[in-house]
């Protein structure tokens, strides 16, 4: 879609002072996707020159903002964490086209702050930290579920730019178990699970996203029961926080949002009780 109201499309790398209508452009398949008569002016990312993934001397893994769902599937296939079919299972999870996957990347993902983004499921499932710039060049970093405060909003101040996001290694070697529903065959995400369990300590991490505004981590020092994990997810999301839009009631998604929870727990259950490391 054409951006009318866009007069100018400026280099990242220059550094000039944020204005109103100002927006950051990674791979535009939001932005081009439907009108933006707000939008005057567009901060391009593309030249940055950013590594899209980077291994830590400690082990975690940093995503660059502008690392496209593409390059995080090439990434994916080839990692050797036990985490690594979780990275396929959340890019498959757009149901986009390989033209999209091109383009679209991580951070505007998150950025959208959309309860159905994939990439906000995966980085707030591993415990993700978001790490964000601001225009004067300041630094902070904000957990990826605390960075989405609901459908479409963030913690993101004017001119703030996601740089990138890292998990970190205690996570990327956990036992994962992904669940995802919708009200079509290739619909968008109703509800999406993702449970991790740590071999080192059996302590569990089951993150409900998609059926809920925001994503939610709910962390156990031990495998929950059934009970245990209902009563948690009662506790921690309110009748207001199931997403309500013509892929899915409130009430289908919370629905899902326990059936996939007790499916994930059951799954990783049997794992620990198996004694899998």
């Amino acid at each position: 879609m054409d951006l009318n109201t866009v007069a100018d499309v400026r280099d990242a790398r220059l550094r000039e002072p944020w204005q109103a209508g100002d927006a950051w452009l990674g791979g535009g398949t939001y932005l081009f996707s439907e009108p933006q008569p707000h939008l005057r002016r567009l901060v391009d990312l593309s030249r940055m020159g950013w590594e899209p993934l980077t291994h830590g001397e400690d082990g975690s893994l940093e995503i660059a903002a502008t690392c496209t769902i593409a390059q995080l599937s090439r990434f994916g296939r080839q990692f050797k964490d036990r985490v690594a079919p979780l990275f396929e299972q959340c890019c498959r999870a757009f149901l986009a086209s390989f033209k999209i996957w091109n383009m679209a990347t991580v951070g505007g993902n998150l950025c959208n702050g959309l309860p159905a983004g994939p990439m906000i499921s995966l980085t707030a499932a591993l415990d993700g930290s978001c790490l964000l710039q601001s225009q004067a060049g300041s630094l902070r970093s904000v957990k990826v579920v605390d960075f989405v405060t609901g459908a479409g909003r963030k913690v993101l101040d004017e001119g703030e730019l996601l740089r990138s996001v890292t998990l970190p290694a205690r996570a990327l070697a956990c036992h994962t178990a992904f669940r995802q529903a919708s009200l079509y065959g290739l619909g968008r995400s109703g509800a999406l699970v993702i449970g991790t369990l740590d071999p080192v300590d059996s302590s569990m991490a089951v993150t409900i996203s998609a059926a809920t505004v925001r994503p939610f981590r709910l962390w156990f020092p031990l495998p929950p029961d059934r009970g245990e994990l209902r009563r948690a997810i009662e506790a921690a999301v309110g009748d207001d926080d199931w997403y309500d839009d013509i892929h899915g009631l409130p009430e289908w998604r919370r629905h899902m949002g326990f059936r996939l929870a007790e499916e994930v727990r059951h799954e990783l259950t049997q794992l620990s009780r198996d004694g899998v490391r």
